[in-house]
């Protein structure tokens, strides 16, 4: 699937422009293995304009309180294979530094808890959202999901790889 990305923003007179169109690559990993990551848009603080439609920076992979993400995701069906011989040590570092700190947040079993309310489209395929309980509804293309900072896992227990749409927005988790 080719995806693209279209930016407007305003110019020096404040007119409304197309300030970029192009089209935004897969990010793909040895230690993610099927797994594909295409990084849209997001920024760590609140947003303000007018802008001149430059993609802001992002210093991790899950924004901050003040931050939000849209991306899309691409989930493997289960069972896919990491390319063998691959160094563990060095595929970790590789996600690292391409998504900071989201191996920080995965438990082995892909179980993971963000401080983030995400808001989740299935555009392709069936795949199923677990909880922490162990209870999971199957979601289908059209079906959305507001994830509000539980516990879950993906399993896409399919032949065919799902394709999400991901806006995510920082929270502000409340002790209690």
């Amino acid at each position: 699937m080719n995806i693209r990305r279209v930016v407007t923003g305003f110019d020096e007179q404040g007119k409304s422009v197309f300030a970029s169109d192009s089209a935004v690559e897969p990010l793909e990993l040895d230690a993610l293995a099927g797994w594909k990551f295409y990084d849209m848009w997001g920024e760590d603080d609140v947003p303000s304009l007018p802008r001149p439609g430059d993609k802001p920076p992002m210093a991790t992979y899950f924004p901050p309180t003040t931050g939000h993400r849209f991306s899309f995701s691409v989930i493997p069906p289960e069972g896919t294979a990491a390319p063998e011989g691959i160094d563990e040590d060095r595929a970790q570092a590789e996600v690292e530094a391409a998504l900071p700190g989201l191996m920080a947040h995965l438990e082995p079993d892909g179980m993971h808890t963000t401080d983030t309310i995400d808001f989740e489209i299935v555009l392709r395929g069936e795949v199923y959202l677990q909880l922490d309980d162990g209870v999971e509804t199957l979601l289908r293309p059209g079906d959305t999901v507001v994830q509000n900072g539980t516990r879950h896992v993906w399993r896409n227990a399919g032949s065919e790889p799902v394709l999400l749409a991901v806006f995510m927005v920082g929270a502000r988790r409340e002790q209690s």
